[in-house]
């Protein structure tokens, strides 16, 4: 689930959309691992976890995003959302955030899809041309066209579902 509240992404069905993000580009054997994917890095697996560093109390460090680079992605995508730390610096600063914590991750992610112009599609329930608008920023999405594996329409529509979205 994500920790932003329906009342403050703007509804069910964009928090279910969240869902079927990170069940899709994170993977659900991850999220129970991982914070519920708010602190994974990416190249993850569950038998190989890459982790936030840790605070003394041994909870994660959310206080900025990680910036790790790792090399066999060429990436430094990290939480929920896989969102690389170019990204975090821009969306930081219009946003107005000062952490890389789970709601900060959630309300980066809404302004990605708001930006996409797919929110009124996702509110109105068009989930298959909301997920085509938003491809481009997930690489597991069907038409993404990055050269990774690419999740099927039917299993995102489960997913979204299964966290409470509602169809057209």
């Amino acid at each position: 689930m994500p920790r932003i509240t329906a009342d403050q992404a703007g509804g069910a069905n964009r928090c279910a959309f969240l869902d079927m993000i990170a069940a899709s580009d994170t993977g659900a054997a991850l999220l129970p691992l991982t914070d519920d994917g708010y602190n994974v890095i990416v190249g993850s697996t569950p038998q190989h976890l890459i982790l936030f560093p840790t605070l003394p109390d041994g909870s994660p460090d959310y206080s900025k995003h990680p910036d790790e680079f790792e090399a066999e992605e060429d990436s430094t995508a990290a939480g929920r959302y896989q969102e690389k730390y170019s990204n975090w610096v821009a969306y930081s600063k219009m946003l107005g955030l000062s952490d890389f914590g789970p709601v900060s991750q959630d309300l980066i992610t809404l302004q990605q899809i708001r930006e996409a112009h797919a929110l009124p599609l996702i509110d109105a329930g068009k989930l298959p041309a909301a997920i085509t608008l938003c491809a481009h920023l997930w690489a597991s999405f069907p038409g993404a066209d990055y050269g990774q594996h690419e999740n099927k329409l039917a299993d995102l529509q489960a997913a979204y579902t299964t966290a409470g979205g509602t169809l057209a």
